[in-house]
């Protein structure tokens, strides 16, 4: 093999009891999981605003962002439910570029995957313990959601990872929400299957052991825009969109739980990131304009730190994105606000 196989890491159990969750945080999560799943099902009509930087970097940054969430959040709890992005893992087009804190616990550093592990187990973990707040992560590498499992309230899978099986099989054993974005290429049909697959019971191979899952009802859409065959990025959260969505939805009754979150940036704002103000309220004037949208529509995914826009890891600048740019903390607070007055 054209490999080398430089040492073996930690297993997930022996990271757990190294970092355990405390009693506290065990309960804020059960609180947090039961109000998102009730959001997911319709039981709740409150808005999931899945929020946060880009990629998570450092710890300070990051743990001093989602503690600003947390007033806000008291103040819109009647409407809105916030789930904090803290993304560890970073998918890479072309394999080149900083892929987070897990490969690169130092941005600056060389790859260290063993003390990424711990990085990435210590950040949510304090980020639960401090603020209540029980995050959402994207799977990248399926194997390694043990590690955080009794941390997280939310996953998403990438539009490069939404065709992979293993993604599929993994998010139907989890027992909370995972949004399956829709391909680079913006076909639909490959973003349902995953939904299918993944809402379905299977056995397979999970971390050197036959396992067998029962399937996850809170699988769901996750609408992020996509990219022509010219290279050139088109939106799909408009209203013709989402009666798309809602006609898929409509032609395949055996799914639970129909649902979809709006990925306000990416190919949808064009990587134009002051853009998720005016798609975020766009979205919402579809669901007050439409019942079967507003049945299927259960929140927005937007991409917001400290400072605004991106620099380079090199740069240093606290509190702003070294990956897409994303709004500032003075837009974010504004955004929310307003978000609760529409809904």
């Amino acid at each position: 093999m054209n490999m080398t196989f430089k040492r073996q890491l930690f297993n997930p159990q022996e990271v757990k009891e190294m970092y355990p969750a405390t009693s506290q945080g065990i309960d804020a999560k059960k609180k947090n999981d039961r109000n998102i799943k009730e959001a997911f099902s319709g039981k709740s009509d409150k808005l999931i605003l899945v929020i946060g930087p880009c990629s998570a970097d450092r710890e300070d940054s990051v743990v001093d962002y989602i503690s600003r969430l947390r007033p806000l959040q008291e103040k819109v709890e009647e409407k809105i439910i916030i789930i904090p992005r803290i993304y560890t893992n970073k998918p890479r087009t072309t394999g080149a570029g900083y892929k987070g804190m897990l490969h690169q616990p130092n941005p600056l550093a060389s790859p260290d995957i063993l003390k990424g592990l711990i990085a990435i187990r210590k950040l949510h973990l304090k980020a639960l313990t401090e603020t209540g707040f029980s995050c959402a992560d994207e799977m990248l590498y399926p194997e390694n959601h043990q590690f955080l499992s009794d941390l997280l309230s939310y996953v998403a899978v990438g539009a490069r990872s939404v065709e992979d099986q293993q993604h599929r099989l993994t998010a139907s054993g989890l027992d909370i929400p995972v949004g399956m974005k829709n391909p680079t290429s913006g076909d639909m049909s490959v973003m349902m299957n995953s939904i299918r697959a993944a809402q379905s019971g299977h056995t397979f191979i999970y971390r050197d052991w036959e396992v067998e899952s029962k399937g996850n009802p809170f699988t769901h859409a996750i609408l992020r825009g996509y990219v022509d065959n010219h290279g050139t990025s088109h939106p799909n959260y408009h209203y013709e969109d989402l009666k798309r969505l809602v006609d898929l939805y409509d032609e395949s009754p055996a799914l639970h739980n129909p649902a979809v979150i709006v990925d306000c940036n990416h190919s949808n704002s064009g990587k134009k990131f002051k853009e998720q103000i005016r798609i975020a309220k766009e979205v919402l004037h579809s669901i007050s304009s439409d019942s079967s949208i507003k049945r299927i529509v259960r929140g927005l995914m937007i991409e917001s730190y400290i400072e605004e826009g991106a620099q380079g890891p090199d740069e240093g600048i606290y509190g702003k994105s070294i990956t897409d740019p994303c709004l500032g903390w003075h837009d974010t607070e504004r955004l929310i606000l307003e978000l609760a007055d529409l809904l």
